[in-house]
């Protein structure tokens, strides 16, 4: 296989290698935004949970309204550090999204490097076919 083959199956390769590196960006960024979208629904969750046992008025003695109390006080810390979970799962999946967006990239580079060699060998093969043909009357016609 001559050089320039070699080096338009190479990039071939390369561009298949960057096309997988791609797809494992895409998984994992898919991945991010699923457990941010978890995150915040659980967050909404356990806020309203929270709400509306504040809100409630149905406590007997003194005893149960500070159970009651206690209860949505903890369930609202729940909703603070799932909310801070879902600011870092955010984050994460800004960053995964970052990463697929420099892979695409990358994977599309090559793939045009691919492209314009493989236009250059075409290229050269034509003008070879042609040019070795003796020319036949002057320079003017």
């Amino acid at each position: 296989m001559p050089a320039d083959g070699k080096r338009l199956a190479r990039l071939q390769r390369l561009e298949r290698v960057r096309a997988i590196a791609k797809q494992a960006a895409a998984t994992a960024a898919a991945e991010a935004e699923g457990t941010l979208a978890q995150l915040e629904a659980l967050a909404a969750r356990t806020g309203m949970l929270a709400a509306d046992y504040a809100g409630r008025n149905d406590a007997s003695d003194g005893m149960s309204l500070r159970q009651l109390g206690h209860f949505a006080g903890g369930l609202q810390g729940i909703r603070t550090s799932t909310l801070a979970d879902a600011a870092r799962a955010r984050s994460i999946a800004d960053g995964r999204q970052l990463e697929l967006t420099v892979a695409e990239r990358r994977r599309a580079a090559v793939e045009e490097r691919a492209a314009r060699e493989a236009r250059e060998i075409a290229a050269r093969r034509e003008t070879s076919a042609l040019g070795g043909r003796k020319a036949i009357g002057t320079d003017l016609e």
